[in-house]
């Protein structure tokens, strides 16, 4: 962890002529390399004072264009990320296959030591004082570790010219996979794999007494792997719209945006595909699975917040609120959510066949679609989502942000065979399966009454039925009725 955060100061940053021509269009030339003339007479020993050197310039020129009645010569576009990038010097630019070997190395490596030891211990969770850990929630070591998750969401997502010395540690991967250099993304997409793959060994090896554990923790490493990490790079290599065939509409809200139909379409054959693939995925896909197999088929088999949530997360599964109240906001804020996601896809898809920028001249389609993508797409999901892991559990989006676990929770509650039964009369009261509900469900209350549970919150983790000491629980697709809640 010192070496990776050492990196982001392991660079310096000089603009030279051959670099600014290449990167900056000609219509910006002239007036941007006035104001950046600091920024090519002197090396600058860090990113952050060389890319605002770029953002005080850039304000300038379009403040200069626009007094000039150019304002549609403005630089949209910011030159931030391509200019930064392109101008580091020094002993990470010179080393970045080192430093990516070296950095990865002893983050698996290290992840190793603290898991496999397991393997020596009674596999399955104990009632072992979970709660006095360290890293419980508001414990000092908790709200850390949060506040990490947290910082690098923010810099991710707002301020990746900061981070751009830790893209050029994964150039050299990222143009043996899709061809060219590193991009913010791509480096999300490496850390996240890195994260479900190390800390998915981490869950084998805890349940490995449990075979619906094994496969199931099997499967979102892959999907992960192959869908959500390697298809994509390998279909931008091949000059096709990179896409994560396993994703849908409306977790994936930027599927039915204009830029993205157009990709697809100027694609050919294979872009129709995953065009008609991505809307039989959510029109039929999930009605027809989520009726044989509940909501579980894709939260936790196939999904990838739900993979991350599931091993990287683990950990934290115990925090979740299992209070009525968190239950009522949580039933609230997830269907809300699932309207906005349509009503701004349905704006979007107006504009997209009208031409028209705004519903019946008031709703602006456009601003609609940045604020979805801000509060909910960026925020919640990510910021949120991952960062209060250690604060509020490991499904945060999941139960209260994700509007396809809505969709696929409606399903369930009103038309599915999958529900958790139970055996009343072999209930100890011990707690376990409320405990690590993961989605807040007092799962101990419904085992009591010996009350089969059908949730439409209820992923179908089945981690209540492996910690269960009594056998009380278990997950099945059954043809009767059974009351719904």
């Amino acid at each position: 962890m010192a070496l990776w955060i050492g990196i982001l100061f392991g660079n310096s940053f000089q603009l030279n002529e051959a670099t600014f021509n290449e990167t900056v269009a000609s219509e910006h030339r002239f007036l941007l390399k006035e104001k950046l003339a600091p920024a090519f007479e002197s090396k600058s020993s860090n990113v952050f004072s060389f890319t605002n050197k770029i953002v005080a310039a850039e304000a300038e020129v379009n403040k200069a264009l626009e007094a000039e009645g150019k304002g549609d010569m403005k630089i949209s576009n910011s030159y931030q990320m391509s200019l930064t990038k392109a101008s580091g010097v020094g002993f990470v630019s010179e080393n970045n296959l080192l430093l990516f070997f070296l950095v990865f190395g002893l983050l698996i490596f290290g992840t190793m030591l603290f898991v496999v030891p397991d393997i020596k211990k009674i596999p399955g969770i104990k009632n072992d004082g979970i709660f006095k850990h360290p890293v419980n929630k508001g414990k000092l070591l908790g709200i850390i570790l949060g506040s990490m998750f947290i910082s690098f969401y923010i810099l991710l997502y707002f301020f990746p010219q900061y981070i751009i010395n830790w893209l050029i540690v994964l150039d050299p991967l990222s143009k043996f996979m899709n061809g060219g250099l590193a991009s913010q993304w791509f480096l999300y997409g490496f850390l996240y794999t890195i994260a479900v793959l190390t800390m998915g060994i981490r869950m084998l090896i805890k349940y490995r007494h449990n075979k619906y554990q094994m496969v199931r923790t099997g499967s979102v490493m892959f999907f992960q792997l192959i869908f959500a990490f390697m298809i994509p790079e390998i279909l931008t290599k091949l000059n096709m719209p990179s896409a994560d065939l396993k994703n849908m509409w409306p977790l994936d809200y930027s599927f039915f945006f204009d830029y993205r139909i157009d990709q697809k379409i100027e694609a050919g054959t294979l872009g129709t595909f995953m065009f008609v693939w991505g809307i039989v995925l959510f029109a039929v896909g999930v009605p027809v699975l989520t009726y044989f197999f509940g909501k579980r088929w894709y939260c936790s088999w196939v999904c990838g917040c739900g993979g991350l949530a599931e091993t990287l997360g683990d950990p934290f599964r115990q925090l979740s609120n299992k209070k009525i109240k968190a239950w009522r906001f949580e039933r609230y804020s997830i269907h809300i959510v699932l309207v906005l996601a349509v009503v701004m896809t349905a704006g979007v898809l107006y504009t997209y066949f009208t031409g028209e920028p705004k519903i019946m001249g008031v709703l602006d389609t456009g601003t609609l679609r940045y604020y979805y993508g801000f509060g909910v797409g960026s925020i919640f999901s990510g910021v949120v989502g991952t960062g209060f892991y250690p604060i509020m559990g490991n499904r945060v989006w999941c139960r209260f942000g994700c509007p396809l676990a809505a969709y696929l929770g409606l399903v369930q509650r009103f038309k599915s065979r999958f529900r958790i039964t139970t055996n009343g009369g072999q209930c100890i009261s011990c707690g376990n399966c409320s405990t690590y509900c993961e989605q807040g469900i007092d799962v101990k209350w419904y085992a009591q009454r010996g009350q089969d549970i059908v949730r439409s919150s209820c992923v179908g983790c089945g981690i209540c039925s492996a910690v269960c000491p009594r056998g009380v629980l278990n997950l099945e697709n059954l043809a009767e009725d059974t009351k719904k809640i």
